[in-house]
């Protein structure tokens, strides 16, 4: 019973591991989505990165 209790809860750590490292991959692809549409929405509006300031980028927000 102990055994068994004990495989079962090895099986869980493993699994919030993957759980774990499936959320980092979504994370980090939301991230590089975010990043490329950021990129387009600024080629496609025709800004300068020369021109951009953080306070205009507040503005643009």
């Amino acid at each position: 019973m102990i055994g068994g209790i004990v495989m079962s809860q090895s099986n869980l750590e493993k699994q919030e591991a993957k759980l774990k490292a499936l959320n980092k991959k979504i994370k980090d692809e939301k991230n590089k989505i975010e990043q490329r549409l950021g990129k387009q929405i600024i080629s496609q509006a025709n800004l300068d990165y020369a021109n951009l300031s953080n306070d205009k980028n507040k503005k643009l927000n």
